[in-house]
């Protein structure tokens, strides 16, 4: 039986700035349903990798391909929705209500002159309700916690039918009593609404227990594959440097 073509494919991708290299010959793919954690020290090119995906950076040398086509004949951007790093600690006195910032998500699908028509609201709605934020349609982005607004921010990214949604970081501003509820949240995208996810994360942790798959990059791809046989010892010592290891902060482990 033959596989369905790869949501995103990289084959032999290099990149540098000024000459100095920062991802080097890297090869991988993202197919449909995956949930894949991408960890790596500073400076591994983490972040490099999903502008590169997204089209923001072009890279050395290398092949992308989107959802079956070469990424510079791929025009469908809408299909893969993103949510940078920090995005939560933008301007909190932003006068713009959950659902106006939610609405801006469209903007993907329809570009910047259509007009919002009646299917665009209820994706919109829908895309707020499915993030558990429909209550707060109508109040200010800056009341809001910070786990609430990075909800907010995924639903923006939703409104516009994705198929693969990337965060960045995600976590940073969730206060640690939140992120649980957060990952719970990001499982069900992945399994009821069935995105595929893709969560760059420093937490270790979090990566070995939400993701279905973990890219490991420094550089160059250190290692690809289920998270319990690639979290180990080893494979951290070659990511981070020796004396590495897991410190767990699951505390809802079942005995």
């Amino acid at each position: 039986m033959q596989l369905e073509e790869p949501y995103i494919k990289l084959e032999n991708v290099s990149f540098s700035y000024d000459s100095v290299p920062v991802i080097e010959d890297l090869t991988f793919t993202v197919r449909k349903g995956e949930y894949l954690g991408i960890i790596g020290p500073n400076g591994g090119g983490k972040t490099t990798l999903i502008k590169i995906i997204l089209g923001l950076l072009h890279p050395t040398n290398g092949v992308i391909t989107l959802f079956g086509k070469d990424r510079h004949d791929f025009k469908e951007k809408h299909r893969i929705g993103y949510v940078p790093q920090r995005i939560t600690q933008a301007d909190k006195n932003f006068p713009a209500t959950v659902f106006e910032v939610v609405r801006t998500g469209r903007i993907a699908r329809l570009g910047f002159f259509e007009k919002f028509t009646k299917k665009d609201i209820e994706v919109v709605e829908h895309a707020m309700e499915i993030s558990g934020i429909a209550r707060y349609r109508d109040t200010l982005i800056g009341n809001l916690s910070g786990g609430e607004r990075q909800r907010v921010f995924i639903a923006r990214a939703l409104a516009s039918e994705p198929d693969v949604l990337i965060l960045d970081e995600p976590t940073v501003g969730v206060d640690i009593g939140a992120q649980k509820t957060f990952y719970d949240f990001l499982a069900s995208l992945n399994r009821d609404h069935h995105l595929t996810i893709i969560f760059i994360s420093h937490d270790i942790d979090a990566v070995s227990q939400e993701t279905k798959t973990v890219l490991c990059l420094n550089h160059n791809l250190v290692c690809h594959g289920l998270p319990h046989d690639l979290l180990n010892e080893h494979i951290l010592n070659r990511l981070y440097g020796r004396h590495s290891r897991i410190v767990s902060h699951n505390t809802n482990k079942k005995e």
